[in-house]
């Protein structure tokens, strides 16, 4: 890990992974002059909170780093926001000198590398792994006032268009368990690849080792939060994170047997 790219790794005997690569808000001094978004408008963009709701008994990824200045669930070409349509329309740099483009290139190269091998030893230990890879998406685009288009926006959007066909029954499994929960003693409105099919980080991992495990990528609606203010609902970001648990603990009976083969 270097300056332009902090993140921690937390590593458990687990075959079970929870990332969290966009809850950070960080940008690094060396940067600070060249960037020409402030704190609260990256923060809009960004997944606050994910970070928590990630800090599950398994092991963990967690960026702090802005996606910003370094996007780990974007191809390397689209990593760095250098034109408004990377970034909602956003300008993010100006004048981003060629040697901090590099530097932030080599970073994600490192990283990769990082991912590649801690998945690669998960399977090694346990003969197979699954990633939780959190997410938040914002759903009042137009004004805090906004009434939530709920029949277009799930409360969880969950991407699974880069897994292999192998890990469905997984994936159902992984649906019922949130299903069969509350969310505030209210039932959860889970579906799949409405909003979000899953990033590049899934598809990276999934190319690589896609027999031997699945990303589950997870995308919750920003109910737990004032997405216009970031203001934190304390509760409601501990339920969500009691919803992962619990579809951990239901994921532990699933039965891995032909991954290990």
């Amino acid at each position: 890990m270097s300056d332009f790219f902090a993140y921690y790794v937390h590593a458990s005997n687990s075959p079970f992974w929870s990332f969290a690569v966009h809850d950070g808000n960080r940008i690094n001094s060396v940067l600070t002059n060249y960037m020409q978004l402030n704190d609260k408008q990256r923060f809009r963009e960004e997944d606050p909170y994910t970070g928590t709701i990630a800090e599950l008994p398994v092991n963990k990824f967690i960026v702090s780093t802005s996606r910003f200045q370094l996007d780990i669930n974007r191809m390397i070409d689209d990593a760095i926001y250098l034109h408004p349509d990377q970034a909602w329309g956003l300008s993010v740099w100006k004048d981003l000198p060629e040697e901090h483009v590099k530097a932030l290139k080599n970073e994600y190269e490192s990283v990769f590398k990082e991912i590649e091998t801690l998945i690669q030893r998960t399977i090694d230990d346990h003969g197979y792994f699954v990633v939780l890879d959190i997410h938040s998406f914002n759903c009042k685009r137009s004004a805090p006032d906004e009434e939530v288009d709920k029949e277009a926006n799930p409360q969880i959007n969950l991407g699974t268009i880069h897994n292999h066909l192998k890990w469905r029954p997984l994936i159902q499994h992984f649906i019922a368990s949130i299903q069969n929960q509350t969310y505030l003693s209210q039932p959860i409105d889970i579906r799949e690849n409405v909003k979000f099919k899953g990033g590049y980080l899934s598809k990276f991992i999934n190319e690589k080792f896609g027999e031997k495990g699945c990303v589950l990528s997870i995308e919750f609606r920003k109910d737990f939060m004032d997405e216009w203010t970031g203001e934190p609902y304390i509760q409601d970001i501990m339920a969500y994170r009691q919803v992962l648990m619990n579809a951990l603990t239901d994921l532990q009976e699933y039965n891995f047997n032909d991954a290990r083969r």
